[in-house]
Order: C-alpha cells, then sequence, then structure tokens
C-alpha cells in the first residue's frame, strides 16, 4: 500500500510527480473497449456482466499504466437498484421512470434491498482488487444524491436540471426525502465497495454548479458530508474523493465542510486559482480539459505542464476537469502522461 502514489497524495503527501487517471479512461475513445461492449451486447449489460465490466476497467490500465483504475459501472445503476426502470437510448443516453409523486417515491424498494440488483458490481469490484497491478490503486464511486436526484426527477439528463429545480420548489418534503433515500443507498453502496475491495471511493456530483447560494449548501454540501461521515465511522482508513463540479467559489473549504480528502476541480477554474483557494486545505484531483485529448498538438503538452507546474506545491492528483470523450485520440493520451511524468 506505502508505494502506491494516489493513496500518497490523499494522505496529504506532495510529490514530484503527481500520480495520474482519467475520468472514463475506460470508455469509447479506445478500440478495446468497442469491442467488448460489443460482446456485451449493450451498456447495461456491460455494467452488469462482472467479467467484461472488469476487463474494460483493466484495458487502460494495461495501455497506460495509469496509477488508478476506476470501477466501470453508472450513477444510474443505484436508482435501478431502488426500483426505477433504466435504459439507455443509442445516441442520446439514459431513460428512467420518474420520481414526482409520494406515490412514486413509496414505490422505491428498501435501502437493504438495492444488493440484489448491484451484487454484479461488488463482484466486479472483487476481480479487480485480485487482477490490477498491485501499484495501481482501485476507485470505486457513485453519483452524489443531488446528481442522481436529477435523473429520478426528470427521467433523463437535462440542461439546466429544470425539473429537479421545479420539484424543489413545488414540494420541497418531497425532494427532501427522495434526496434522503438516495443518501441512505449511497452509503450502503459504497460501503459495499469498499468491502468488495475499492481502496478509494470518489462522489460525483456533476450537476452541482447548478445550486446555488444556500441550496448549495443544503443539498451538494450536507449530503455528501453525511455520506462521507457514514462510511469513515465504518472505514476509517479509506480516503475519499468529492467532485462538486462547476461549484466555483464553492470549492473553497468543500473539503474541510464535507470531510472528503481529496476535492476534484473541474476546468472552469484555474490550476494557478485552485492552488491558491483550494489545495492549502489538501489534496486536489484535476484539472486539464478534456477537449485536449482531441486536439493534442504542443498545447496539450503545455497546459498539462502548466497545471503540473500550479500545483506542485501541495498534494496533487493529475486528471481531466471533466469525462475524456468518445472522439478522444488514445495517442493523445499518452502525450499527457508523458507530459506529466516528464517524458
Amino acid at each position: 500500500m506505502a508505494e502506491k502514489t494516489i493513496l500518497k497524495a490523499l494522505a496529504g503527501e506532495t510529490q514530484a510527480v503527481p500520480p495520474i487517471w482519467m475520468m472514463r479512461q475506460a470508455g469509447r475513445y479506445l478500440p478495446e473497449y468497442r469491442a467488448t461492449r460489443a460482446q456485451a451486447g449493450d451498456f447495461l449489460s456491460l455494467c452488469y456482466n462482472s467479467d467484461l465490466a472488469a476487463e474494460v476497467t483493466l484495458q487502460p490500465i494495461r495501455r497506460y499504466g495509469f496509477d488508478a483504475a476506476i470501477l466501470f459501472a453508472d450513477i444510474l445503476l443505484l436508482p435501478q437498484a431502488l426500483g426505477a426502470d433504466l435504459w439507455f437510448v443509442t445516441g442520446e443516453g439514459p431513460r428512467l421512470s420518474t420520481i414526482t409523486t409520494p406515490e412514486q417515491l413509496a414505490q422505491l424498494k428498501p435501502v437493504d434491498e438495492i444488493d440484489a440488483t448491484l451484487n454484479p458490481v461488488y463482484e466486479t469490484v472483487r476481480i479487480l482488487a485480485r487482477e490490477l497491478p498491485r501499484e495501481t490503486t482501485l476507485i470505486g464511486f457513485a453519483g452524489a444524491p443531488w446528481t442522481v436526484a436529477t435523473y429520478m426527477i426528470a427521467g433523463r439528463g437535462t440542461k439546466d436540471q429544470g425539473p429537479a429545480h421545479a420539484l424543489k420548489a413545488e414540494n420541497r418534503p418531497l425532494f427532501e426525502a427522495l434526496l434522503a433515500r438516495i443518501t441512505e443507498a449511497t452509503i450502503e453502496y459504497l460501503s459495499r465497495q469498499i468491502d468488495a475491495g475499492a481502496e478509494v471511493v470518489k462522489i460525483f456530483d456533476s450537476w452541482a454548479g447548478s445550486l446555488k447560494g444556500d441550496d448549495f449548501q443544503r443539498y451538494a454540501v450536507a449530503p455528501a458530508a453525511q455520506i462521507i461521515a457514514a462510511l469513515k465511522a465504518r472505514h476509517p482508513g479509506t480516503p475519499i474523493i468529492a467532485f462538486p463540479r462547476e461549484a466555483g467559489d464553492g470549492y473553497i473549504g468543500f473539503g474541510k465542510q464535507t470531510g472528503a480528502d481529496c476535492v476534484a476541480v473541474d476546468d472552469s477554474v484555474s490550476a494557478e486559482w485552485v492552488a491558491q483557494h483550494v489545495q492549502p486545505d489538501g489534496c486536489v484531483q484535476g484539472n486539464l480539459k478534456s477537449s485536449h485529448m482531441v486536439t493534442g498538438g504542443q498545447t496539450l503538452i503545455d497546459e498539462t505542464k502548466r497545471i503540473v507546474r500550479a500545483l506542485s506545491n501541495g498534494p496533487h492528483i493529475f486528471n481531466l476537469g471533466h469525462g475524456i470523450t468518445p472522439d478522444a485520440d488514445p495517442d493523445n493520451v499518452q502525450r499527457m502522461i508523458d507530459a506529466v511524468r516528464g517524458a
């Protein structure tokens, strides 16, 4: 464990070369991923086939030697485990049955029944814990309650999370009851991932930036703090990364307010700003624009090195500011890694 660079960074150690992994590093930009997904038949079948999900998790580790592997799954498996209908429309993304009435909320399954659906995910974690190189850290994850709720309320991804904001305004008790159910389920889900072998877990709040003022505190900060406190009580040695994407000034103090060991930042803030305002509290993760994985060139190398320099005076895990996109060039990923590691 001691030689794992991700764990060193999460423990607060400043390293001459930051460890590196990449959000969505197992994905459609890789030909080997596309081949395995075709073998699985569809996206959800891939998520629930433990052997194939482990295979696609391992593919970028074999190809690039990242310092961490993140479990291949999807944040919407949890609402499915709670009883929501879930399907994916090719070219359009996920669709879910909606939760907008007390009756629909009452039909969700109890939290203690989610494992019946999620056991294949835990098996994927167990396979990875056995098969990953010993120097590679295994990261589990879940969506944050607000972000998961936005999908459960709207039945799909939306640009402004309008349906969730509308329910919050029109029926706050129902909205908060849904958030509470998701929060409770997320604690159990992440705890089981840790039991299965995840060494770190990450909470993705992809739509945190649409929460403003007191709502950010109540529905981004507070649920994260509740989840992290519960996990720390059960698994005191497990580090936790929180990613309140597009939080802006909300990044400041987020780690201290929630108990997260690391705050991941998106590319809407500069690495220099992060060094000044976020990194003094502990480890940060980020934050190269994912578009550089498409365009490449000297700009990719220069931007990568700039971020490494800017965050070199504190604990840092190099990553993108958002997930890599399907149109990325796999060769650009290697160029980024070489720039980080000084090759």
